[in-house]
């Protein structure tokens, strides 16, 4: 079938992984059912050799080897954090300033606000670094993932010094959304009306300070948290049983030092987060083996441990790429545009697009692919309808980053739960309610701002 036969049919694939998801807590299982579905509606009679050619064009996408290059290099680093005791001076450090778990977390708010610079990065090192701390205080896993989730993609969008700027600045500039060379100078325009970012940043401030409740499902994890006797195991930990204690102590640079690499070799090299994660593990099994923190052969066993720990994060990742690839080619995307078009009136376009592009970045678990198709579509219609442009790109960035923030199996998603050493739908389900009242209030007043 083609995308205009199927019609409503397009919306299946996406049901069927959302409601997977939520019935088994298995992501990557999740997704490949929605795979299926969507191959089954295309063609049934060639699904099988369409599923092999789009897992091989999802394996050899840049993007995909991007993520799966930093993602894995990432986690080496945070092995070898682990192993050689310097995350833990580094959790003893900040014990000493932290005397309650309102201060855990609203230092863990501080630490994802500045690393800022790529929402990968935040996810991975932002939690990784403090769950020594916040399981010091009872603090429960899947709260410590929707801290470090909501200060990703939210301040990456914020801060124009990301990933994400650059990114999107192309696609503005590709789409004839803005002169060659002023891409950023709108997306920077567009900041202040990046509602649903600024509202999830200030209500996870409200939360990690005490003055917003656990609602939801995360109230029944932070209150077993607190009777907890310890936390639970973490692959990391389960690692690191087997291994040789340090041959010496470790101080608190060097933890920072490879912290402080990672982000400004990644600065230094225009925002290339994947030299600068090269650059820092390099210099970090240089400081470690010179200083005989760790024996060789454990520092270069870690580097292959980090990656091994990440392998079901970017298994997921991977199954949500090909879970895009197949709602483009059934035509779901452009069938959700097209079904709100008639709709789109001057005080209601940039809540629609809004609402229809985070619906579709939740559905497809795309925050960067999605909208490379959607910016050249929607952006017209504000234009048309007299819609302030940098209003318009506000709309469309706060769905964006919706969509990173929400998804059971977005990328973000996936390794912000990583990071905190939880499980994905764990982190997913609890944060949800936070999620969906930013997200409302994003709405509301982007309808107010029209």
């Amino acid at each position: 079938m083609n995308a205009e036969t199927l019609g409503l049919l397009t919306l299946l694939p996406a049901v069927v992984a959302i409601a997977a998801a939520i019935w088994t807590h298995r992501p990557v299982e999740s997704l490949l059912a929605g795979v299926v579905t969507a191959l089954l509606l295309k063609d049934p009679a060639t699904a099988i050799p369409t599923f092999s050619e789009t897992l091989l064009g999802v394996m050899m996408d840049e993007t995909i080897a991007w993520v799966i290059i930093v993602c894995g290099l990432i986690g080496s680093i945070i092995v070898l954090l682990m192993r050689s005791g310097a995350a833990f001076t580094f959790a003893d450090a900040v014990s000493k300033r932290v005397t309650s778990r309102r201060g855990a977390l609203l230092s863990t708010w501080l630490l994802g606000i500045a690393i800022f610079i790529d929402d990968y990065l935040n996810a991975l090192s932002v939690g990784s670094s403090m769950r020594p701390v916040t399981d010091r205080y009872k603090v429960s896993r899947p709260m410590l993932a929707y801290v470090v989730d909501s200060t990703a993609a939210p301040v990456c969008m914020l801060i124009p010094l990301s990933t994400w700027a650059v990114f999107f600045a192309g696609v503005l500039e590709e789409s004839n959304v803005a002169a060659e060379g002023e891409g950023l100078l709108l997306f920077i325009s567009s900041i202040p009306y990046m509602l649903y970012c600024w509202f999830a940043l200030a209500l996870v401030f409200l939360v990690a300070g005490g003055w917003f409740p656990a609602i939801g499902p995360m109230r029944r994890f932070e209150a077993a948290a607190l009777i907890a006797e310890k936390p639970p195991e973490d692959p990391e930990e389960i690692e690191r049983k087997d291994l040789v204690e340090p041959l010496r102590p470790t101080s608190l640079y060097h933890f920072a030092v490879p912290m402080l690499c990672l982000v400004g070799f990644s600065l230094w090299y225009d925002i290339d987060v994947q030299i600068g994660t090269i650059l820092a593990l390099t210099l970090t099994i240089a400081l470690f083996g010179l200083q005989k923190i760790l024996p060789w052969p454990v520092l270069l066993d870690s580097v292959l441990d980090g990656v091994k720990v990440m392998i079901p994060a970017l298994a997921t990742v991977v199954m949500a790429f090909m879970f895009k690839a197949t709602n483009d080619a059934i035509g779901m995307p452009q069938f959700v545009i097209e079904s709100v078009q008639p709709y789109m009136s001057t005080a209601m376009v940039p809540v629609i697009s809004f609402i229809t592009l985070a619906a579709l970045a939740f559905a497809t678990g795309s925050s960067w692919g999605i909208f490379v198709i959607a910016i050249p579509v929607v952006m017209p219609l504000g234009a048309a309808a007299g819609v302030d442009t940098a209003l318009m790109v506000g709309a469309v960035m706060s769905a964006s980053a919706f969509g990173s923030h929400a998804c059971f199996y977005s990328d973000a998603t996936v390794l912000a739960a990583q990071g905190a050493g939880c499980g994905v739908m764990d982190h997913a389900l609890t944060q949800l309610p936070y999620v969906l009242i930013a997200a409302t209030a994003a709405a509301v007043g982007l309808w107010l701002l029209a």
